[in-house]
C-alpha cells in the first residue's frame, strides 16, 4: 500500500473561506488536482453556487473560487489508503497539514467548512489539538460530503446545504 502526500494548498493571501477534505483521491493525485474524479459533485456544487460550468479549465474554476475568497486544501499531509475511499484510509498513520501555519499565512480566514464526516473526524483528533487555542477566530462547520460515496443525498440537498453555509460569508 502506497503512502498518499495531500496536494498544496490553493489560497490567496485574503482568503476567508476553506473548504477542507480528507486527502485527494486517486485520480485528483494523479492529475494534481483538486477533486478531478468526475463522478465527485464537488465542482457541480461550486458551479451552481457561483455561477460557471464545471467544464471549464481547472485553472479558471480555482480563479473563480479565490476571487470568491476561497481556499482549498486537505486536512491530511499523508496516509496510507489502498484507494479513493476516505474509510480505507489508516488512521493511525495520518499525519496533518501544518495548519498553525496556514493560518497565520491567512490570518483573513474565519470559516472553516469539512467536506464531509472524515475531514472533520480528522481535524478534530489531529489538527485541534496542535492549534493550542490559536483558532479562536474561526468558526467550523460540517457540510455533506460531496463524493460520490455520499449517494443518500441527492444533489440537489447538496447544492441546498452548501449554498446556505456559504451565502453567509463574504
Amino acid at each position: 500500500m502506497a503512502k498518499r502526500h495531500s496536494l498544496p494548498s490553493v489560497a490567496r493571501s485574503d482568503a476567508r473561506i476553506l473548504i477542507l477534505g480528507s486527502m485527494p483521491g486517486t485520480l485528483s493525485l494523479q492529475e494534481q488536482q483538486y477533486y478531478a474524479q468526475p463522478r465527485n459533485a464537488f465542482w457541480q456544487i461550486m458551479g451552481q453556487l457561483y455561477g460557471f460550468d464545471q467544464e471549464v479549465p481547472y485553472e479558471s474554476r480555482l480563479g473563480i473560487l479565490m476571487d470568491r475568497r476561497i481556499a482549498l486544501w486537505d486536512v491530511l499531509a499523508s496516509c496510507y489508503r489502498p484507494g479513493s475511499m476516505d474509510a480505507d484510509i489508516r488512521t493511525g498513520d495520518a499525519l496533518a497539514n501544518d495548519f498553525s501555519a496556514f493560518f497565520s499565512a491567512h490570518p483573513a480566514v474565519v470559516r472553516v467548512f469539512f467536506n464531509g464526516a472524515t475531514a472533520h473526524k480528522f481535524y478534530e483528533r489531529l489538527v485541534v489539538p496542535a492549534l493550542d487555542g490559536a483558532d479562536d477566530r474561526l468558526r467550523y462547520e460540517r457540510l455533506p460530503s460531496s463524493s460520490p460515496a455520499n449517494a443518500a443525498m441527492r444533489l440537489k440537498e447538496k447544492v441546498r446545504v452548501w449554498r446556505g453555509a456559504l451565502s453567509g460569508v463574504s
